[in-house]
């Protein structure tokens, strides 16, 4: 299954599919990279603050693939918190709730270690794969 459809190619900026594309490629600091580059462009205010929470996202598991954990764990949780300002179901056809759902999943090994530095990392990691939902939406 595809990440996103020719509507949402033509409706969203290259920088946030070819971010989405990284990021499921699991290319998490590449994926950083493509969505700064449009959020340090002219965008609103909210697609910055959205595109600042799936940096952060992306970053967490950059984070742990180098071994530092407790700075993914800090970054998991501003991740979260700029999820929640923005306070969105859905924004650029992401489910958002349904995201967070998956990675609350995915790092719940590191999200409830007493020391993130001691967590008992899973053999494999599994960052949720970020698929959008059908329609492009109006964003900002």
């Amino acid at each position: 299954m595809e990440a996103y459809t020719d509507e949402h190619a033509r409706a969203y900026p290259a920088e946030y599919l070819a971010g989405i594309d990284l990021y499921n490629a699991g290319e998490f600091h590449a994926a950083h990279d493509a969505w700064e580059e449009r959020w340090r462009d002219d965008c609103g205010p909210r697609e910055k603050l959205f595109l600042q929470a799936l940096i952060q996202s992306a970053v967490v598991f950059h984070h742990i693939e180098i071994g530092r954990r407790g700075a993914a764990r800090r970054m998991y949780g501003m991740a979260l918190e700029k999820f929640d300002r923005l306070g969105a179901e859905r924004f650029m056809s992401l489910d958002i709730r349904e995201y967070l759902a998956r990675l609350a999943r995915s790092l719940s090994w590191l999200a409830s270690a007493e020391d993130p530095r001691e967590a008992a990392q899973p053999e494999e990691l599994d960052p949720p794969r970020i698929r959008l939902m059908p329609g492009a939406d109006d964003y900002d």
